[in-house]
């Protein structure tokens, strides 16, 4: 298999591509009775890339950028937020979030990191969503494709948003879009992590790479092509067991809640219409 090759599939054109969301995010936030945004900036890429992509749409003032670091958090975190914060012209504001977490699980020892990984996934979403009825502004979110379509991301913490304008961009297409808006080298070229404990890496977690698994998502997302065709593109059965399995175990977190019936119009099923009511 030839990854360079099978790759050059998911090349964007990038000027359009930034068009595309910039029209996208504009309208989406507007027709909502909005004008500003908020966006939890990690110090990676992904949140990096969303808030350039604000800047563009609705320019500095009405960008609200945060940090919420833990204290564990690596220092590079908080200063690579910092430089995005300055490339773009806006203020970052920070709000620590080590005493109400360290005060939640005082109450419980057993708590392994995975769940105060979860934890603080969502605490961090909670005071984006407190923000954004205090300032009037939507969130914007930050997860990518490959994430979403992985589970890798946390329901109801950092794959929850009002708009998402990275959520179909693969992981290796938010590179070369980065790339082309100038992220800073230092955010570019670093392992993405979410930083969660140290030590901690997206691609350590998964057992692989993104490039790797963002050409396989295609072939069997975008594309629709079976197992045997995955094979046959030189993939190992292993890998595509696995990855495929990831995908169909994580659809509960790409739904909306599911509701019980008992009624004759229940809304998640029997009121739906073509048009848009928000409009």
């Amino acid at each position: 298999m030839d990854i360079d090759e099978l790759l050059g599939a998911l090349s964007l054109q990038e000027d359009r591509t930034v068009e595309v969301l910039c029209r996208g995010l504009q309208y989406e936030v507007l027709r909502a009775g909005f004008s500003k945004v908020v966006i939890g900036l990690s110090g990676g890429l992904d949140s990096a890339l969303s808030a350039y992509l604000a800047r563009r749409s609705f320019g500095p003032e009405n960008l609200i950028l945060v940090s919420m670091p833990y204290r564990s958090s690596r220092p590079d975190s908080l200063a690579h937020a910092q430089l995005v914060a300055d490339r773009l012209g806006c203020e970052l504001r920070i709000h620590e979030i080590s005493q109400q977490i360290d005060a939640y699980f005082a109450r419980d020892s057993r708590a392994d990191r995975i769940r105060r990984g979860n934890k603080m996934a969502r605490e961090r979403m909670s005071i984006l969503y407190d923000l954004s009825m205090a300032e009037k502004a939507l969130v914007l979110g930050t997860s990518n494709k490959s994430e979403l379509l992985l589970g890798y991301s946390t329901l109801f913490g950092d794959s929850a948003s009002a708009v998402n304008p990275l959520g179909d961009l693969y992981k290796t297409q938010v590179r070369q879009l980065a790339r082309h808006l100038e992220i800073p080298r230092d955010i570019l070229d670093k392992p993405p992590s979410a930083d969660l404990w140290e030590g901690q890496t997206d691609e350590s977690d998964l057992g692989f790479s993104y490039e790797h698994v963002d050409v396989l998502l295609y072939h069997l997302v975008d594309r629709r092509q079976r197992r045997r065709q995955l094979l046959s593109l030189g993939f190992e059965p292993e890998f595509v067991d696995r990855v495929r399995t990831l995908v169909r175990a994580s659809q509960y977190k790409r739904k909306l809640p599911v509701i019980i019936k008992i009624s004759g119009r229940t809304v998640d099923k029997d009121f739906l219409y073509p048009r848009d009511w928000s409009g």
